[in-house]
């Protein structure tokens, strides 16, 4: 009898919650013919039923993802002086933007596991059962993309530092390049206490053509036929009065 009232005391006591309460600069990216990339500002709170757990201290990690994309990865060789393509891996469903902030560095505060069933890392991330590859070393393939996003702003890994006050307020930035990919940036925020996951967040980002730019996008893909026509005129427009213009010149 005392046995079982000491275990419906425990069981009655509430539990520590922390849960993730998040804020963007904007949720919406407008893509027009100057555009030359932006910041976007993801801060937020951790919101408790009771005061901070003493022991291991709290890490946040965030990703920022662009929409999945189908990437073909070649290797070049010198055959008979001529340089062809001899190797290459499809990976689909890579993120077409990858940017990673977190506390600590990811391999203080995130195992291997946890890593593989969220894929939270930017190598995590680029593995995908539809990765294939005919006579190649796939993992070598997959590091020069890594590489080469990397080296158009793309891939970001801890790039982004990530801020923590009291345990409570974090936030960071993240650089969005001018070649970006439309359509929905997943933003996820995790929790962490002793490399254990204890709440997560995600949000989205709408990045999109808008003004002029979105309407003749729109015109070429659904009506291509007057998109050809009408471009055809402005040439002839164009040339016209380019030719007017220098004629007046000449007189």
């Amino acid at each position: 009898m005392l046995r079982a009232l000491v275990l419906w005391l425990m069981l009655s006591v509430p539990a520590v919650s922390e849960e993730i309460v998040l804020g963007l600069s904007h949720d919406q990216v407008g893509i027009t013919a100057t555009f030359d990339g932006t910041n976007v500002l993801i801060f937020g709170a951790v919101k408790r039923t009771a005061p901070i757990p003493s022991g291991a201290p709290l890490d946040v990690i965030i990703t920022l993802a662009g929409p999945p994309v189908d990437v073909d990865i070649r290797r070049k060789s010198r055959r008979a002086g001529i340089w062809v393509n001899t190797d290459s891996v499809r990976a689909t469903g890579v993120p077409s933007f990858y940017a990673v902030a977190s506390t600590a560095p990811l391999p203080l505060i995130l195992s291997d596991s946890t890593d593989s069933q969220y894929r939270i890392s930017v190598r995590r991330a680029l593995l995908s059962p539809g990765t294939t590859g005919k006579g190649a070393d796939i993992p070598v393939f997959l590091e020069a993309l890594v590489r080469i996003q990397a080296r158009d702003d793309l891939f970001q890994d801890g790039q982004s530092p990530l801020a923590l006050e009291e345990e409570t307020l974090f936030q960071t930035s993240v650089d969005l390049p001018s070649n970006l990919v439309e359509g929905q940036y997943t933003t996820r925020i995790f929790l962490l206490r002793d490399g254990v996951i204890v709440d997560t967040f995600q949000t989205s980002i709408d990045v999109a053509k808008v003004g002029l730019e979105r309407w003749l996008y729109t015109l070429a893909h659904a009506q291509p036929l007057v998109y050809g026509i009408m471009s055809l005129l402005i040439a002839i427009v164009a040339g016209w009065l380019a030719s007017a213009v220098f004629r007046a010149f000449q007189r």
